[in-house]
């Protein structure tokens, strides 16, 4: 499965970005995508997902600002009140539940850079 994320940029404290990363290829029906981070320097974090059966997850150190929606093989991500600590480099995930083994595919990654 390939991924392709788009939607990054650069945006003032306060301003709102929205990502989206598209998938295609050998889609199965049970499936999560999601959206991760990953900071210079630091380890790369889930920042939200979404199951094909509309279940989502959001960690609670976003929750409020960030919001997953996904139209079958796209998802988004909605970011709202953007601050200086959530510049990173975000990624998009595909991968599968009930497969064996379990198959995951990751996006190039696009920029988000927040100035104060």
């Amino acid at each position: 499965v390939q991924l392709q994320a788009s939607g990054g940029g650069l945006v003032q404290a306060g301003g709102s970005l929205r990502l989206s990363c598209a998938a295609s290829g050998n889609i199965v029906k049970d499936n999560v995508m999601g959206w991760y981070r990953q900071a210079l320097g630091d380890e790369r974090e889930v920042v939200g997902t979404m199951t094909s059966g509309g279940f989502t997850h959001v960690p609670n150190s976003v929750k409020g600002r960030f919001a997953v929606s996904r139209d079958n093989t796209q998802i988004y991500l909605q970011m709202n009140n953007l601050q200086p600590e959530d510049t990173a480099v975000y990624y998009c995930r595909y991968w599968t539940i009930a497969t064996v083994p379990q198959y995951s595919s990751w996006g190039q990654g696009t920029l988000v850079t927040v100035s104060s």
